[in-house]
């Protein structure tokens, strides 16, 4: 892009950030941890800027250059190994705004300061970020903010947890999280809102806790009438993760349906030919597929339930099939008409996600009733409290398996 284009586009994005509110994390979170969050992973080269002057540092913290206000530049592998940073070059480039700016990345503003790091041959870029700055721009990602108070602050506590316990046994030497679903929504100062940011600081430093310890806060948008206990879905068993009745009838998630063509379908659930029958094997208790046998006309075999979410892309594991076979007016003349393939697969299902947790759209019909953060995190968490995170046991990295916040 030319340094034109790219100017043009931050002035842009600037006057955008003019007209929002300036808000500080109160005095209790100020010492929060910082959060490591992969922003642009192993790209060629990443547009980066500031909206004040940058300082730019080395790998060893000395000051080798300023980025000037609103100037962009590329960040990109030097022919030497290092990152190259403009005119610039070290084996690690931070980009530090001076006087509470933000950097620019891509198309997207965040707090903090970035670090720049040479990975698989190219460049990825890192924000290191305050904890409550940081679930600013998350609860308005993963959230609208448009909804009631109590339910944005039962999303700002259970993704401060979930952060922190991945954080705390990340197996990435390079960030703590990344900003898809995978990890939680991460948009930068975009998703941010008045309310989002007073919903964070009213739960500042609040975490849900078992044994004194941060718990694994998963949660996903609608269940379809009821969340899951772990076992049933992933394996191991947790105290706090149990099923219980959701509140979600008003999702617009909370039913849904799919078709396919056989050929569709037996081109994305392969491996048995044209596809002539699906049969569940095994749900959980409440109703989701553990195990589907596909049947064709090349033999069957049995695939997860998650594994058909995937290849089909559904919204959740909580669905039945039918299926439809063709037919012409010939058929009717016949006295016993052969029965006919089926030509097309209805999927009809409930929910999105993976049901454990915190159902989001359940936290917002609980808050609609005036039900208040506490309540909605003790019922979707159970067994769990609401504990400061300065009197929480400090965690270790033998966690078992890392899972995802919502898929």
């Amino acid at each position: 892009m030319p340094m034109a284009t790219l100017r043009s586009a931050l002035f842009a994005s600037l006057a955008a950030i003019a007209v929002l509110p300036t808000f500080s994390p109160p005095a209790s979170a100020q010492a929060a941890p910082t959060i490591r969050v992969g922003i642009a992973i192993a790209r060629p080269q990443i547009r980066v800027g500031s909206s004040t002057p940058a300082i730019i540092r080395n790998e060893q913290g000395q000051q080798i250059g300023q980025l000037p206000t609103q100037q962009g530049s590329y960040a990109q592998p030097s022919a030497n190994g290092q990152v190259q940073l403009g005119s610039f070059r070290a084996r690690q480039i931070w980009l530090e705004p001076t006087n509470d700016g933000l950097v620019w990345v891509g198309d997207r503003w965040y707090r903090g300061r970035l670090q720049l790091i040479l990975d698989q041959g190219a460049v990825t870029a890192i924000n290191h970020v305050g904890l409550e700055s940081y679930l600013y721009s998350v609860v308005g990602s993963e959230v609208y903010a448009s909804w009631p108070t109590e339910a944005l602050k039962a999303q700002a506590v259970a993704a401060r947890s979930f952060v922190l316990y991945r954080r705390d046994r990340n197996r990435d030497p390079r960030f703590d999280v990344g900003n898809s679903t995978t990890w939680q929504v991460y948009k930068g100062i975009a998703s941010e809102a008045p309310t989002t940011i007073a919903a964070v600081n009213a739960t500042a430093g609040q975490v849900l806790t078992y044994n004194n310890r941060v718990i694994e806060a998963v949660f996903h948008a609608s269940s379809g009438g009821h969340t899951e206990n772990v076992e049933d879905v992933w394996g191991k068993p947790l105290p706090y993760l149990r099923g219980v009745q959701d509140y979600d009838q008003n999702a617009p998630v909370f039913n849904w349906s799919q078709s396919f063509s056989v050929q569709e379908l037996s081109a994305k659930l392969t491996g048995v030919g044209r596809i002539l029958q699906t049969e569940p094997l095994q749900t959980t208790p409440f109703g989701r597929i553990r195990d589907l046998r596909i049947t064709g006309d090349r033999g069957s075999r049995v695939v997860k339930g998650d594994e058909v979410r995937r290849a089909l892309n559904l919204r959740s594991s909580l669905f039945t099939v039918s299926s439809e076979a063709s037919s012409n007016w010939f058929d009717f003349l016949r006295p016993n008409p052969a029965p006919q393939p089926p030509s097309q697969f209805t999927i009809i299902g409930r929910g999105y996600g993976h049901g454990l947790g915190l159902s989001q759209w359940g936290a917002y019909g609980l808050a609609s009733q005036g039900v208040d953060y506490r309540r909605i995190l003790s019922h979707f968490y159970q067994n769990t409290n609401l504990s400061p995170l300065g009197g929480v046991i400090a965690q270790n990295s033998s966690g078992g398996d890392l899972i995802s916040a919502q898929d």
